[in-house]
C-alpha cells in the first residue's frame, strides 16, 4: 500500500469523513500534518496544492485533493488502485 498523507486541521468534518473513507479501504495508517497548528506548515500547503482548504489528500505523490476529490475517484473506481489494493 502507497503511503498517506493528509493535511488536517483541528476540528475538520471532512478530515474525518476522509479518514472514515481511508479506513474502510483497510489504511490505518495516515500521517496527519496539522495547519492549525503553525502558519509555515499552512503556506506550505498552499503552495504546494494551491488550495487553502484542508483536508489536502496525498497517495504516494499524486496530489488528490478534498475529501470530495477522493470520494469522486472511489466512486468511478479509481480509488482502489490508486492505493493499490484489488
Amino acid at each position: 500500500m502507497k503511503s498517506i498523507k493528509m493535511y488536517t486541521s483541528a476540528y475538520c468534518p471532512y478530515c474525518s469523513n476522509a479518514e472514515k473513507l481511508l479506513s474502510k479501504k483497510g489504511i490505518t495508517q495516515i500521517e496527519k500534518i496539522r495547519v492549525d497548528e503553525d502558519l509555515t506548515v499552512l503556506k506550505e500547503m498552499i503552495k504546494k496544492t494551491g488550495r487553502r482548504t484542508v483536508p489536502q489528500i496525498y497517495i504516494g505523490d499524486y496530489h488528490v485533493g478534498g475529501f470530495d476529490d477522493l470520494r469522486s475517484l472511489d466512486l468511478e473506481g479509481k480509488l482502489d488502485p490508486l492505493l493499490g489494493i484489488s
